[in-house]
């Protein structure tokens, strides 16, 4: 999900650049930073980014230059009104809160704003397209970014699942053991137990062995863990976001690697469960950066 773009713009009048990243996310946060006089560009501004993308934290920005001329400021009185207006209603909510300062007064959205005073409303809303146009390249050639990366993400998530699938491979062989492992430690503390007592008999011990390896069986983990690689698989080839979906599957692949470590009877089949853990655990970290 991580990446950047930058944009430039030009007409007879302005130019402009807009500077556009991606850092990996849970959700969709989309933060956009323009200059005063384009507060009301902020909504269009979102909705298009929140067209393309669909996860990350994304950030937008907008620096603008007249040509020829110093940019001037002005106060926009409706919204400072506002904001003074409010100020006894907060300080009743707030008792014994400092009175907000001039500074912060004017550093908020909107009570600053750019002069346009030399451009009628058709020459803004022509202007307005212009900048918008721009961002439409800049929020598209971070997009091509991202796809850059998400191609190189998937030959290392594909590469982490043949290492899970081969770990199941070693632990599906080292279950055929699981039996008369259970059965020999079975034995060894009975033996123990009964020193001074005749010893069990074969057919008891087989019955007993038989229903501890009813409930130390880890073919049904290892079956659900297949499962799960075929649909990880499945998610790899699609053309659209598939990371929370991504997410989940791995939280399924710890728990059946849990279950699987906790139903090893023998140490080889042990340290199988624990390495399938630890690629587990690098193929979530891979998710997260996965929209």
């Amino acid at each position: 999900m991580t990446g950047f773009s930058r944009t430039q713009g030009r007409n007879d009048a302005s130019s402009w650049v807009w500077e556009v990243k991606s850092v990996n996310g849970r959700g969709l946060d989309i933060r956009s930073r323009l200059p005063g006089g384009f507060d009301h560009l902020d909504q269009s501004v979102r909705r298009r980014a929140q067209t393309i993308f669909k996860r990350g934290s994304i950030t937008l920005n907008l620096a603008v230059e007249r040509a020829g001329k110093e940019v001037a400021y002005r106060v926009n009185q409706a919204v400072l009104d506002e904001v003074i207006g409010l100020l006894p209603e907060i300080q009743a909510r707030v008792p014994g809160a400092a009175a907000p300062s001039l500074d912060g007064i004017f550093a908020l959205r909107g009570v600053i704003e750019m002069a346009e005073d030399t451009l009628n409303e058709e020459d803004k809303a022509a202007f307005d397209t212009e900048i918008l146009g721009s961002l439409e390249t800049a929020l598209e050639s971070l997009l091509t970014a991202r796809r850059s990366e998400g191609e190189r993400l998937a030959d290392i998530l594909s590469s982490q699942l043949d290492e899970v699938e081969g770990l199941c491979v070693e632990a599906e062989a080292l279950t055929a053991m699981q039996p008369q492992t259970i059965r020999e430690r079975l034995k060894k503390q009975i033996a123990a137990l009964t020193e001074d007592n005749p010893a069990i008999s074969e057919d008891r011990l087989a019955q007993e062995a038989a229903i501890l390896m009813t409930k130390a069986d880890p073919r049904e983990e290892l079956d659900r863990l297949k499962a799960h690689l075929e649909a990880a698989r499945g998610l790899l080839k699609e053309d659209k976001p598939i990371g929370r979906r991504f997410d989940f599957l791995c939280q399924e692949f710890n728990r059946e690697a849990n279950t699987l470590c906790s139903k090893a009877a023998d140490l080889e089949l042990s340290r199988r469960g624990l390495a399938l853990k630890a690629v587990i655990d690098q193929l979530r970290e891979q998710v997260q950066n996965v929209e």
